[in-house]
């Protein structure tokens, strides 16, 4: 079985050809290391993360983080990432033990939001819909692209 900097290395022409975002999550030096687009924080390590893309010297270098509470999107806007992926927005098959947000709190949240918010969570395309209102710039899933 591949390691994971072989797995993410084996993406980066990938991603590059097909003109995708690959974002490692939480490990910002391998990301760095591969040359990908930049990494995606987990909600618990926020509070830790200063500097955004100048920690590694590229300022092209994309910082976003997982949010599930308004605390957590103030939280990461304070650490200066680029953007969240607040979640989850629905019902979940994945995580099933957390509880949604629903639409009016997850439109609340973009609203006041001083960062791009990415709806993620039980992401359907019936409830693609529901989202056109609420003030996210996009979408992130796993069923939603690979069912």
């Amino acid at each position: 079985m591949p390691n994971r900097k072989e797995i993410a290395r084996t993406l980066v022409p990938v991603c590059r050809h097909r003109r995708i975002t690959l974002l490692i999550a939480e490990d910002w030096r391998l990301a760095a290391e591969i040359n990908a687009d930049g990494v995606h924080l987990p909600e618990h390590i926020v509070p830790t993360w200063r500097g955004g893309g100048n920690k590694i010297g590229r300022n092209n270098f994309m910082v976003t983080a997982a949010a599930h509470s308004q605390r957590s999107l103030w939280n990461a806007a304070r650490a200066g990432v680029d953007a969240v992926l607040v979640s989850p927005v629905f019902p979940t098959v994945s995580h099933p033990e957390n509880r949604p947000l629903g639409i009016t709190q997850f439109s609340n949240m973009c609203r006041i939001s001083p960062v791009p918010v990415y709806a993620l969570g039980g992401i359907t395309q019936d409830k693609l819909t529901r989202l056109q209102n609420s003030g996210c710039v996009g979408v992130a899933g796993i069923g939603l692209f690979y069912p």
